[in-house]
């Protein structure tokens, strides 16, 4: 059987790990130490490393962990760690755990950006958050509601391992784009909680995404108003995202 456990790395990252009591699998390992920490805590040795895109605080502990065992390591091409280039429609054959995930290009955060998709996992970095996404550091607002588009696809259940804790701030920002929002209230008021106990507040599912993330509710009336109050001319969704995303970057 799979677990996927968090380590918890620098202010608010996450490297997931997944292991079977023997082996594991890293994703986005940004820093080698508290990995190596927590590996020799379990006992488990490092398999492989799944890499989401190219940013420093997701692939900087990953030259330290090879210097420690040689494993293959999977993600975008040009990435200079990459040993395993994929792409799109591509698959990461994880032997030791059994596993096969899909690869999804999903640009948008960055223009080389994959998630890893096994039913119900779902590894996805910075494109989406708990009730958020990331940034449009290279791509295009396009590109980026395309790729939620397709995340938002997958089915209920799946399960969405992000790379931040974001939650709480996210939900800020949620609620005053969606303040009638029940399920939202609901849902912050569950998470606070959680955050005040120490605990993660992920993962999230697609299923809680489509009623309470306000960048995969972009047809929904009430988040079409809140952008057009800002963007009047914001009527497509893809529009009333982009007008969402730039309200988001300037929210404090």
């Amino acid at each position: 059987m799979i677990e996927v456990s968090p380590v918890p790395i620098f202010t608010d990252n996450y490297i997931w790990v997944l292991h079977n009591g023997r082996s594991a699998v890293a994703v986005d390992p940004g820093d080698a130490e508290p990995l190596r920490q927590w590996l020799q805590q379990k006992q488990l040795h490092l398999a492989a490393i799944l890499l989401t895109h190219h940013h420093p605080d997701h692939t900087g502990g990953v030259t330290a962990l090879l210097a420690d065992r040689a494993v293959p390591v999977y993600g975008p091409p040009d990435i200079g760690v990459v040993t395993h280039p994929v792409a799109d429609k591509t698959r990461v054959d994880l032997a030791d755990l059994a596993l096969s995930l899909e690869v999804m290009a999903v640009p948008g955060h960055t223009l080389d950006h994959l998630a890893y998709y096994s039913a119900p996992m779902l590894f996805c970095g910075d494109t989406l958050f708990a009730c958020g996404c990331g940034r449009l550091f290279e791509g295009t607002a396009a590109m980026l509601w395309q790729s939620l588009s397709r995340l938002s696809q997958l089915p209920d259940d799946t399960l969405v391992y992000c790379t931040h804790e974001y939650t709480l701030s996210n939900q800020r920002f949620a609620l005053a784009v969606e303040p009638g929002n029940p399920q939202l209230q609901e849902r912050a008021r569950a998470d606070a909680l959680r955050r005040q106990q120490g605990k993660p507040t992920l993962p999230t599912t697609i299923k809680e995404e489509r009623a309470t993330n306000p960048f995969l509710r972009c047809e929904v009336p009430e988040v079409v108003v809140a952008a057009q109050q800002r963007e009047p001319d914001a009527v497509k969704p893809v529009d009333v995202f982009a007008t969402i995303r730039r309200w988001k970057d300037g929210f404090r």
